[in-house]
């Protein structure tokens, strides 16, 4: 469970953000907050990320995510919103897991800035031998090869963009008051025309 309503709010906007991204590729499974089992018979062998992407699995609703039940296919992107609570585990336990599951690229966000104080955007990826490397930096973004998108750190938010056609990813509010200004649009339009119609049937009457 997210440790603040700012934790919440990252975990939420990252992974709507991520599904309507995607939300013409049924064949992409975005979640999170919720249990992966990757070892078939074995109940204690599980995760639980904040968010993740995984390539080839029905984008469907799930309880959990058991890799053998999807072809053992596993999350090829991990996000973790790292808090006060989470810091080493993100860091060392999970690391370490990801690593050794072939997740292939995992990215940690502080949206506080407090407790990854160095760098609070950071990303690793598994080169040939199957280890966590470093993904570069370019002013203060870092890119994802798995999902073709730029990530970075806006205020306490995650933000996504994307490169092919030079757009954020918006989050669930942006979306909304996109979705109300689109409605007071139509509704003034629709206004117009029935004030039009009235103006035109006043006309005809004093003809």
């Amino acid at each position: 469970m997210a440790e603040t309503d700012v934790h919440a709010d990252v975990m939420t906007d990252s992974k709507e953000g991520l599904r309507g991204y995607f939300a013409k590729r049924p064949d992409v499974y975005v979640s999170g907050n919720n249990f992966v089992y990757f070892e078939e018979g074995n109940p204690r062998a599980r995760v639980s990320p904040d968010v993740y992407v995984v390539f080839g699995a029905a984008m469907r609703q799930r309880s959990s995510y058991k890799c053998w039940e999807e072809d053992g296919r596993l999350p090829s992107v991990v996000i973790e919103i790292t808090s006060r609570k989470t810091k080493n585990e993100d860091i060392v336990t999970k690391y370490a897991l990801y690593q050794r599951l072939g997740i292939h690229e995992y990215i940690l966000f502080d949206p506080t800035g407090t407790h990854l104080k160095d760098q609070r955007l950071r990303g690793y990826r598994l080169d040939e031998a199957g280890k966590y490397q470093p993904i570069a930096h370019t002013e203060e973004r870092l890119f994802s090869e798995e999902l073709y998108l730029e990530l970075f750190g806006e205020g306490t938010r995650l933000r996504f963009y994307d490169p092919t056609n030079f757009t954020l990813l918006p989050t669930p509010s942006e979306l909304r008051r996109q979705a109300a200004r689109e409605k007071q649009r139509a509704d003034s339009a629709e206004a117009r025309v029935t004030e039009l119609l009235a103006e035109l049937e006043r006309l005809k009457e004093n003809s």
